[in-house]
Formats: C-alpha cells, sequence, structure tokens
C-alpha cells in the first residue's frame, strides 16, 4: 500500500494519537502517504449522562467501527482503554504501541493531594473505575459525573465546579500538559484501567493480509504482552467495558505482575487480586486473576450487566 487513512475521533487528544501513529508508521515505512480523518462521535457529543447509561465506552468505538466496515477508512486509532477485551469477529487489532505512564492524575487548583481534601470534597470522574475506588477509600468525598474532552474537563475545574478531578497522567502528558498534575495517584490504590496509556491500531479482519506487514512495525512487543495479560483477564470473565474492573500489568525482577479489582456499581462488593508469573505465560497469567477474582464472588457483580 502507498497510502493509509487513519479515522479518528475529532478531540485535541485523538487527532495527538492519530497523528503519533500517522508519524510512527511513516517513519517505519518511507514513502507511505498517511491521510487523517476526523469525526464526531455520539459519546463526544452526549456529555451531561454517565457512559454507563447511554452505552458505554462503546459509543467511542462503533462509529469509527462502521467507517473501516464501509472501507471509508483504513485503519482506526483508539484508546486500548476505550476498546472491549473481545472485539467483534469483524475486526482485529492490528498494533499496540509503546505505553506511556498508565497511571491516574489528581488535578486540583487548591489542594496539593487526595488526602488534602475536606470532607464533602467535590471530585470529577466520568470513570466507574475511579467511582469505586473513590467510595471504597475516600467514602467522605462527594463523586460528581465529569464528562467531556480533555480541554473541557479542566475548564470545569478552573471554574469552580470541582474541588478535584481525576484524569489519566497519559492525556496530560501527550497534550503538554503535565503541569496541572498534583499528585500522580498510585497504583496499589488507583489500580489502572485495562489498557491505559495505550494506543492500539485496529483493522477489519478480511484485510490483515493487506496491512499487517506495515502495522506490525510499529508495535511494541513489551507493551502488547502486559496489556495482553490485562486484556485477557477481563475477556475471560466476559466482563464489558461499563464494569468498574481495573487490571495493571508491569515487569518486576524479570516476572509479570499482574493486579486487578472489580467493585460493585452499588457500592456493595469489592474484589482484588494479584498474581506474578513467567511473562511468557500472560495470557494464562490473565486467565488465573481472573479466577481469582470469580472465586471471591465476582460472578455476583458481572451478573448485575447482563
Amino acid at each position: 500500500m502507498q497510502k493509509i487513512r487513519i479515522i479518528s475521533r475529532n478531540s485535541q487528544l485523538a487527532m495527538w494519537q492519530a497523528n503519533h501513529v500517522k508519524e510512527k508508521l511513516i517513519s517505519a515505512n518511507p514513502g507511505l502517504f498517511v491521510d487523517i480523518i476526523g469525526i464526531t462521535t455520539e459519546g463526544d457529543r452526549i456529555l451531561d449522562k454517565s457512559l454507563e447509561k447511554i452505552g458505554g465506552k462503546g459509543l467511542f468505538i462503533k462509529e469509527l467501527e462502521y467507517q473501516l466496515l464501509h472501507e471509508n477508512a483504513d485503519i482506526a486509532v483508539h484508546s486500548l482503554k476505550d476498546l472491549p477485551a473481545k472485539l467483534p469477529e469483524e475486526f482485529i487489532l492490528a498494533a499496540i504501541l509503546e505505553r506511556e505512564d498508565p497511571h491516574d492524575a489528581f488535578v486540583s487548583n487548591n489542594y496539593q493531594s487526595i488526602d488534602e481534601l475536606p470532607d464533602g470534597a467535590i471530585v470529577g470522574t466520568s470513570s466507574a473505575r475511579r467511582s469505586a475506588i473513590l467510595r471504597k477509600y475516600y467514602p467522605q468525598l462527594e463523586i460528581k459525573l465529569l464528562r467531556g474532552n480533555l480541554q473541557t474537563r479542566l475548564a470545569k475545574l478552573d471554574n469552580g465546579d470541582y474541588d478535584a478531578i481525576i484524569l489519566a497522567v497519559a492525556g496530560l502528558k501527550r497534550l503538554g500538559l503535565a503541569e496541572r498534575i498534583k499528585t500522580i495517584l498510585p497504583a496499589k490504590i488507583f489500580v489502572p484501567a485495562i489498557g491505559q496509556g495505550v494506543l492500539a491500531v485496529e483493522i477489519l479482519a478480511s484485510r490483515k493480509n493487506e496491512l499487517l506487514s506495515l502495522l506490525k512495525k510499529i508495535e511494541d512487543i513489551d507493551t502488547s504482552r502486559l496489556v495482553g495479560a490485562e486484556r485477557e483477564m477481563g475477556r475471560f470473565m466476559n466482563a464489558s467495558c461499563n464494569v468498574p474492573i481495573a487490571g495493571y500489568a508491569r515487569m518486576e525482577n524479570n516476572q509479570l505482575h499482574l493486579s486487578a479489582i472489580i467493585a460493585d456499581p452499588d457500592n456493595v462488593s469489592f474484589y482484588t487480586a494479584e498474581i506474578t508469573g513467567d511473562p511468557d505465560s500472560y495470557l494464562q497469567i490473565g486467565q488465573e486473576c481472573a479466577r481469582l477474582l470469580l472465586a471471591d464472588g465476582a460472578q455476583e457483580i458481572l451478573g448485575k450487566y447482563l
């Protein structure tokens, strides 16, 4: 192929991500022409309701996949944390890029850390995972829905609508906004979302022979293995993007270490699991971590989403 068309959301962060993939592709495939097509998805338009109530993160994904299906684009660039662990059979992940910092960030204009917040302070987030963690460890705080792109969320904080907000470190760094971070939240408590900080390229399965050779040149094998364990955990439990679930894999002493949580949306149950093993067995590690959560009672939580 001499030309590749990337389909992306129109937000500033999504466009940064698409351009990052474009640069990687051109560097790895000299002479390749890459065009970016931006669209506004329904998930970007509806900002007054939680994602869980309007269809979940799939609202960001389905319209991009529609463009692939109708051959209006060749590849779609996503934040991996937005993609379900099990893709529709028409699509495959063609490349996983090197991971940016996967942690959550505490952002506030008046407080230096989450522990400084007074009782009743308003914390903004759109994430079911972050909300569940806040309810578990900081029940004295008030959690308020925060939707919109990164700039919109920061503007709402600056307008005084919130005392603090929780955002992904990766997005802030990518847009040159790292100075807004007051504290990087510890992964031991704020376990990152599955795939957080990672960009992924999705294609039609029917076009893999045509596209994979180009896209595999930009894949980061180490990141692919780590997020493979995280996504396998979610896939094994058949957990949708709406479930308050987290999984974070990293290398420690040449071993793959996977931490996970799953929480009840009604604030009844909160389960954690950790497992370490051979990095080559990353899929088995993901499955075993899922089994630990299910043995503790996660199935009851998952049943609420069926």
